[in-house]
């Protein structure tokens, strides 16, 4: 009987189908074809993201199961491009290479709604609030944020106080 283990693993590129960080798991569907592939909400957080936007290329090592493939882990996620410019005025005037130059500031989620398209989050050390724009969430290759996830932020000083451009899973802001 062949266990997870002494299962083979193989390497799979491929886009993010969807996504659920409420119900824990999504689909991937495989470049080269096949049955969609399960990421469960573990093995992104392994790789140090709560959620994963839709469209979102990605790379992993999956494992055939007795419940279909599915990922073991995620070796790296490249979000969708967008078509149009950075979505607030305040983060027009920044390329994607300013963006990477920012230092990398831990944060705590306070919180975030989907539905309304923002949220906020406090810099360790700092009670002040951090916009977070759901466009930037997305940009960065997130789909949702949870109350106390904790986070690493770019920032920026905008014109109604300080606003994420860049948002990344704590174990990566980490590295």
């Amino acid at each position: 009987m062949e266990t997870q283990e002494t299962a083979y693993l193989r390497r799979v590129q491929g886009q993010v189908k969807w996504f659920d960080p409420t119900k824990g798991f999504g689909f991937v569907i495989a470049e080269l074809g096949g049955p969609d592939i399960l990421l469960h909400a573990n093995v992104l957080r392994n790789f140090g993201q709560g959620s994963v936007v839709d469209g979102s290329r990605i790379d992993l090592m999956v494992q055939d199961t007795q419940r279909g493939l599915q990922a073991v882990e995620v070796i790296s996620i490249t979000p969708p491009h967008a078509d149009a410019g950075l979505p607030l005025r305040d983060m027009s005037d920044f390329t994607p290479e300013d963006i990477a130059k920012r230092a990398i500031e831990p944060a705590r989620v306070k919180w975030f709604d989907k539905a309304k398209g923002f949220g906020f989050a406090n810099v360790f050390g700092s009670s002040d609030d951090v916009f977070i724009h759901i466009e930037v969430l997305r940009r960065s290759g997130l789909s949702d944020l949870q109350s106390g996830e904790a986070i690493g932020l770019r920032l920026v000083d905008g014109e109604r106080g300080r606003m994420a451009i860049d948002v990344v899973g704590w174990e990566a802001a980490a590295k």
